[in-house]
């Protein structure tokens, strides 16, 4: 099956074949040299040249738990985080922050708008009270990237900390992440990284790291300092998906070969690929060229044609395509390209599509 969601992704034999490796217990060598390979590994494909000045800190959990333990881990008593909202899942920020009664400040957004960075500096001057703003790089909703290092320099003019949820965009969006001073960068392995879901992890500045030691415990599986040691390296408190790591490990080996920057120019080369044949098509994209992301695509759903309809079409055919969520439920069509897909899969999906658009 050719996956055309936003995660998990078709991953490479390679990476399918690492799961095989052979079991071992998380408390002996192995595990531990296994899980430093990852760290490094991470350090360097997405802090290069400042991987002194980060820890990678490494979950067994989907992306959402990553996001979780960087945003509940870093609020100490009696402050805030201010929440840059345009989507579901800047939505899911605020609700994680909001189940635990601290408080939710927003700046709230259309679903298609990019957040403002003035009205951001306005806000964190009249609010002392804000110690962190939390934002998504890529909102999957509607595949739009949002102004990371605009956001990243009034965050820091401020002299508050930056979380980015980048669990869809870190290997398919370029991101300067020690350039632009972000204090936590929470990511997963089963989306650009190509790996498996199950094993997530938050790149944090070591010098905060230190700081949220001292911030109340508001998990205990998700509180990030229980996962990392005075030196910024990682322990294991609790039995990690060990073939996921496995799987994680390689699929961060094929990374660094291809390199990030290729492979981001590879999934904007896809990109181009799916939305010029759908511009033929005359099928309507929701965003405008300069917003849309590398990885993913959202449509207007053809006339004539429910999503229900056309996603049992493809997926008859061998493809799977994304619904929409909340108010565009019923109105849009979501296609990623990320993952080890190759240009004939993608062509083929494009000439299945145009088929499942003809009349019954």
């Amino acid at each position: 099956m050719i996956l055309l969601n936003p995660g998990p992704v078709n991953v490479s034999e390679r990476v399918r074949q690492a799961l095989l490796r052979p079991d071992i217990c998380h408390r002996e060598s192995e595990f531990t040299e296994l899980q430093l390979r990852i760290q490094d590994k991470l350090l360097k494909a997405f802090v290069p040249g400042a991987e002194a000045e980060y820890a990678a800190v490494l979950i067994t959990g989907s992306g959402t738990a990553a996001v979780e333990s960087a945003l509940m881990s870093a609020i100490p008593h009696g402050k805030r985080v201010l929440v840059l909202n345009n989507g579901v899942y800047g939505e899911r920020l605020s609700q994680m922050v909001g189940l635990h009664r601290l408080g939710v400040s927003e700046l709230k957004y259309e679903w298609t708008a990019r957040p403002d960075p003035e009205r951001l500096r306005l806000a964190l001057r009249q609010h002392p009270e804000v110690h962190a703003v939390a934002m998504v790089h890529h909102e999957t909703t509607t595949g739009l990237i949002n102004p990371v290092k605009e956001i990243a320099d009034v965050v820091d003019s401020q002299n508050r900390a930056f979380i980015l949820d980048a669990v869809s965009g870190l290997g398919g969006e370029t991101i300067d992440i020690a350039g632009s001073h972000i204090y936590m960068v929470a990511g997963t392995a089963g989306k650009c990284i190509q790996g498996f879901p199950g094993v997530s992890f938050v790149l944090v500045r070591k010098g905060f790291l230190e700081r949220m030691r001292q911030y109340p415990k508001r998990s205990w599986y998700l509180h990030l300092t229980h996962y990392v040691d005075d030196q910024g390296r990682g322990m294991i408190p609790f039995t990690p998906a060990v073939q996921a790591f496995y799987g994680f490990d390689e699929a961060l080996s094929e990374l660094l070969e291809e390199g990030v920057a290729n492979r981001i120019q590879r999934y904007k080369k896809a990109a181009t690929l799916i939305r010029a044949r759908m511009a033929k098509l005359g099928v309507k994209p929701m965003l405008t060229p300069e917003r849309q992301s590398n990885t993913i695509t959202a449509y207007s759903l053809p006339d004539g044609v429910t999503y229900e309809q056309l996603h049992d079409r493809l997926k008859a055919q061998g493809y799977v395509i994304y619904a929409g969520q909340g108010q565009l439920e019923s109105k849009i069509f979501r296609v990623a390209n990320m993952g080890a897909l190759t240009e004939a899969q993608l062509t083929g999906f494009l000439d299945a599509f145009e088929q499942a658009c003809k009349p019954a």
